[in-house]
């Protein structure tokens, strides 16, 4: 692959969209964390964390909310953050079979985000999952 400047060093790219991109961006970075890559004009800015990214979008109509999976290094410090700024949690930390502790918070476009910690690592196959190519 080519490495373009213009575009996050990421694999897979989600796109989400939001009324108002210049707000959207801001209280992302507060909230959860993100930090700005790029922004352009104020219909459209790349968001980084850690290896991953978000491209948050302009959208005139009501966008369809999604549902988004970040890895984190310490949920209660992010769950708490995410709080201070005013997410809406949805579901509180909490320790799952798997190896992760996690939490849902919603943002203020309807987006739910999950913010997973891995705590061990656990043999997929102990918690009921197959294994194909690990």
């Amino acid at each position: 692959m080519i490495e373009n400047r213009s575009v996050p060093n990421a694999t897979v790219i989600p796109l989400v969209a939001y009324p108002d991109v210049v707000e959207a961006t801001d209280w992302l970075c507060d909230a959860f964390g993100f930090e700005v890559r790029l922004r352009i004009g104020s219909h459209r800015a790349q968001l980084v964390f850690g290896d991953g990214a978000v491209i948050v979008t302009q959208s005139a109509e009501a966008p369809t909310p999604q549902s988004i999976h970040v890895r984190v290094k310490d949920a209660e410090r992010h769950h708490r953050q995410a709080a201070q700024h005013g997410a809406t949690i949805v579901m509180e930390p909490a320790d799952y079979p798997f190896g992760e502790r996690q939490y849902t918070a919603e943002d203020p476009g309807g987006h739910r985000w999950t913010f997973s910690e891995s705590t061990s690592d656990v043999d997929p196959a102990s918690w009921g999952a197959t294994s194909i190519n690990i």
